[in-house]
C-alpha cells in the first residue's frame, strides 16, 4: 500500500457501481480504501468487501458529510497523512487520484479540489453563482466531493466542530479558509452517474433547501468572522 494514503468512499445504496469503482482504484495505485456504508439496504457493503475494501458500517445513517468525516477520523487515529475522497457512483475517474496527491505532496496545497465546472445542470451552477458571491471564493467547481486533503486538514475537519455540517463543500471550504489552509483546484473530467440521481441536485426543492441552509451557514460564519476581527 502506498503510505500514508487512504481512499475514503462514503456509500448509500450503490451496489451497482462500488465493486467496479474499488477495482478501478486498487488498479490505479496500492492505496488503502475505506468504505463507509451508510446504512445501506442493498448488497453495497458485500460488493465492496468483495473488491477489497475495508468496511465501516455505521448502526445509524451519517448522511454524506457523516460519513466522509468518520473516514477521515479513521484515517486520523491511524496516523494516515492524506486522504482523498470520491463518490461511489462512478463518476470520480482514478486515474486523477495521482493529480489530486502530487499537489498535497508538493507542498503547494492543504486541500485539492478535482474541479469539472462542465458537469454543472441549470440546478447545481446557479448554486455555484449564488455561493461564490456569498463567500467571495472564485473556485470553479465548488461542490465537487472529489477532493485530497492532507494531514492538517484532516485533524480540522475531524474536530467536532464540522460535524454539525451537512454537505462536502462551501462549509467545509469555509472552515479551511478560516484556519488559514490552501486551497487549489486542479481540472479533472467526470463520468456520467451510472447509477441513481444527485441528492443535493435532485429537484428544484431539494436545491431550495440546499441554498437555504447553506446560505444561513454562509452568513452565520460571516457574521463571526466580522463580531471576531471588531
Amino acid at each position: 500500500m502506498e503510505a500514508g494514503v487512504l481512499i475514503v468512499i462514503p456509500a448509500r445504496n450503490e451496489a451497482a457501481t462500488i465493486g467496479a469503482v474499488v477495482g478501478k482504484l486498487r488498479q490505479a495505485g496500492p492505496f488503502a480504501i475505506l468504505v463507509v456504508n451508510d446504512c445501506s439496504t442493498d448488497h453495497t457493503a458485500a460488493r465492496a468487501a468483495e473488491a477489497g475494501a475495508v468496511m465501516l458500517s455505521p448502526v445509524l445513517p451519517l448522511g454524506a458529510w457523516g460519513a466522509i468525516q468518520t473516514g477521515l477520523r479513521y484515517a486520523e487515529k491511524r496516523g494516515f497523512d492524506c486522504v482523498v475522497t470520491l463518490d461511489a457512483d462512478g463518476q470520480h475517474e482514478s486515474r486523477f487520484v495521482p493529480d489530486l496527491l502530487e499537489k498535497i505532496r508538493s507542498g503547494e496545497a492543504d486541500v485539492v479540489i478535482g474541479a469539472y465546472p462542465e458537469r454543472g445542470s441549470p440546478a447545481r451552477r446557479l448554486a455555484w453563482a449564488f455561493f461564490r458571491k456569498l463567500t467571495g471564493f472564485e473556485f470553479a467547481d465548488l461542490t465537487s466531493g472529489f477532493r485530497a486533503y492532507n494531514r492538517r486538514a484532516i485533524e480540522l475537519l475531524s474536530d467536532e466542530e464540522a460535524t454539525l455540517l451537512d454537505y462536502q463543500d462551501v462549509g467545509v471550504l469555509l472552515l479551511l479558509r478560516q484556519a488559514g489552509l490552501r486551497i487549489v483546484e486542479v481540472p479533472v473530467s467526470m463520468q456520467l452517474r451510472a447509477n441513481g440521481i444527485s441528492r443535493v441536485f435532485c429537484s428544484w426543492w431539494a436545491v431550495f433547501r440546499y441554498l437555504l441552509e447553506t446560505g444561513v451557514l454562509c452568513l452565520a460564519h460571516w457574521g463571526g468572522r466580522k463580531r471576531a476581527s471588531t
